[in-house]
């Protein structure tokens, strides 16, 4: 779970990376912005989960459910808070950071980890 946190994080920031070239500063936060509703609630999700792991099998299960719900609702309010509170917001950038930061749960398989 650590390593799709990690390459969540590494998309978002090479997206912000080509957003503030192409687009400048304002591409830079909007693409930081997207990446980051996504990223950080997957974090906690993530810490949350190991937490749990170290208890009995009912409170995974319980920590898993009532977990993705908490995600899901913090998603959605980070993003409607990042929308209300950065006006300058450059809708491409936004949701190519959003859109990729949730397609990278899908190539976490290919990375390798040290066993």
């Amino acid at each position: 779970m650590r390593k799709a946190v990690l390459l969540q994080l590494a998309v978002t920031f090479a997206v912000a990376a080509v957003a503030s070239v192409l687009l400048g500063a304002r591409g830079f936060f909007s693409a930081i912005c997207g990446g980051m509703a996504y990223v950080l609630p997957s974090g906690f999700f993530a810490w949350r989960l190991w937490v749990a792991s170290m208890r009995g099998e009912s409170a995974k299960v319980v920590a898993f459910m009532v977990g993705e719900l908490v995600r899901l609702l913090s998603v959605t309010s980070l993003l409607v808070l990042a929308v209300v509170l950065y006006k300058d917001i450059h809708w491409g950038a936004f949701l190519v950071g959003l859109a990729l930061a949730v397609k990278a749960n899908l190539f976490a398989f290919l990375v390798k980890t040290r066993t």
